[in-house]
């Protein structure tokens, strides 16, 4: 089995905690529950830990090619507003626009942003993406009320909302609602956590019943399949084989004490505590630091 320098390269400063695309995300400091605040999770160290004249980031990715990832960009543009938002400072809101630009400029006209082209040709797009970049525009929105900015935030939830089969990102399957952040691959539950908040987002800014009842459908869905996300000493990363890296089982009890906070549903505060626990027994965070690194080595 052939594995690329780059790709080992990654899954080590994964596993350690040393890459800038996963730096710690904690809970967003300066979120609201009823309006567009700050982000939910804290991006602001994909902003710190780059070059400060950096105005739109290029990433790593498998290939080892350096791209402009349109995650990492929604991600670093997120980020920035935040530490807009703690400031003021003009260098930030530049960077927050800079990549709300980019989004628009690099929008497909169905909507999508091409994510995974490099690893898929034919199953390019991310709900992920969807939903950080509808985050990301409704903010530059707020900001300067261009109407470019609207109308690439209703296009990116519409491409988002279409079915899977459709070419979109999303799984209809009678009343549950999948988001993908893959869609050739198993359901990851941060993805769709992050494509939920794009949703939410979305509807804090424009009226639309559809969305709503969408969302609903999905936040619903997500209560009742989070139980199979647990391994019963770790987090799975998906709906399959793979457990979560120390980095994402971090991020999913994060992600988990905001959607608590922001809908009230006890079952997300009880599945953060529960993950919380586990990360904190050494016996098994050891045995998830061993099994996700043999995973790596074997997928």
């Amino acid at each position: 089995m052939a594995v690329s320098f780059y790709k080992v390269k990654k899954w080590y400063k994964m596993l350690a905690g040393k890459s800038i695309s996963h730096v710690s995300q904690g809970r967003g400091q300066r979120f609201s529950k009823e309006t567009i605040g700050g982000y939910y999770n804290d991006l602001t160290g994909k902003v710190l830990y780059r070059d400060k004249k950096v105005l739109i980031p290029k990433s790593y990715v498998d290939t080892g090619e350096h791209i402009f990832f349109p995650i990492e960009i929604f991600q670093f543009g997120l980020g920035a507003y935040d530490l807009y938002l703690a400031d003021r400072k003009k260098n930030y809101k530049e960077k927050v626009l800079a990549c709300a630009d980019w989004a628009v400029k690099c929008q497909q006209e169905n909507g999508g942003w091409s994510t995974f082209s490099y690893a898929n040709k034919k199953h390019p797009y991310s709900s992920m993406a969807q939903g950080e970049g509808i985050s990301l525009l409704v903010r530059a929105y707020i900001l300067e009320k261009k109407e470019n900015y609207r109308i690439a935030a209703v296009k990116a939830k519409k491409f988002m909302l279409l079915p899977i089969e459709n070419g979109g990102t999303t799984l209809y399957q009678g009343d549950d609602v999948y988001l993908y952040e893959f869609t050739y691959e198993p359901l990851v539950l941060n993805g769709w956590v992050f494509s939920l908040w794009g949703l939410l987002d979305y509807l804090k800014v424009f009226d639309d019943d559809s969305a709503q009842m969408i969302y609903n459908k999905s936040l619903q869905t997500m209560k009742k399949t989070l139980p199979q996300f647990d391994a019963g000493f770790w987090s799975r990363y998906e709906l399959g084989k793979r457990i979560s890296s120390p980095f994402y089982h971090k991020l999913l009890i994060s992600q988990l004490e905001v959607m608590y906070e922001l809908t009230g549903e006890k079952i997300f505060r009880d599945y953060a505590d529960k993950f919380d626990a586990y990360n904190r027994n050494f016996i098994y965070r050891y045995l998830a630091f061993l099994i996700k690194a043999l995973q790596k080595i074997f997928e």
